[in-house]
């Protein structure tokens, strides 16, 4: 596995080939180890590894990551107690905001060994206890996770043909769901009902910059 702490330069680097810790935008109580440029940091990887390599999805803290850890943190409740599970989780951002909240357990899961690595780098950064689990769970229903958060998992269609199944199976087993997204063409709206809404600002990378809100949702009643 990667290990992400090592490649990190100092941070007094200008370098754009680096990780810094880095607060949220729209959660700045949490800080992750987000890349300066997420471009040049996936090329640098694929240089040092000497082969293609996967989109570094963890090295930027996404808009709908976002607002389902806002929403967690303003409302410690959703999570506080729970067996909590971030699916997709990138960074981490989602469950670390659950383990702040008081979540009994974190577990976060993302296909990508960099993602765990950089799971794992930033709950401890941040404090909290997080166990990261790799591989692709789309097939099952959440385990015995009784809270299900996801952000940003409906950017295409082919991911939005896999997930939202999943997030049936775990809402009609009794998880609660909760989905942060800004706008993508593939969230399936009708199924969803909106808990909060939040102004995008600086928490939108350039690649997003047209969308201008940030919303949260629950899968059902």
């Amino acid at each position: 596995m990667h290990d992400l702490k090592d490649k990190t330069l100092p941070a007094h680097s200008d370098a754009l080939d680096r990780l810094s810790l880095t607060p949220v935008p729209l959660v700045p109580e949490i800080r992750l180890h987000l890349a300066v440029d997420a471009i040049v940091w996936w090329a640098r990887m694929e240089a040092e590894a000497g082969q293609a390599m996967p989109t570094p999805f963890w090295a930027s803290a996404w808009a709908g990551g976002q607002g389902v850890a806002r929403y967690v943190l303003d409302n410690p409740e959703v999570a506080r107690g729970r067996r909590v599970l971030d699916l997709a989780a990138g960074s981490g951002l989602v469950g670390i905001a659950a383990g702040l909240a008081g979540a009994a357990t974190v577990t976060a899961n993302d296909i990508d060994p960099y993602a765990i690595a950089a799971v794992e780098l930033n709950a401890r950064a941040n404090g909290v206890t997080v166990t990261g689990r790799q591989g692709d769970l789309l097939d099952g229903d959440g385990g015995d996770a009784d809270l299900v958060l996801a952000g940003d998992v409906f950017y295409s269609d082919e991911m939005a043909e896999r997930v939202l199944p999943f997030l049936r199976r775990a809402a009609d087993r009794g998880a609660a769901v909760y989905v942060g997204d800004p706008g993508r063409d593939y969230l399936p709206a009708k199924e969803l009902v909106q808990v909060a809404t939040y102004d995008a600002g600086s928490a939108l990378t350039f690649i997003d910059a047209q969308l201008s809100r940030i919303n949260v949702f629950r899968l059902g009643g």
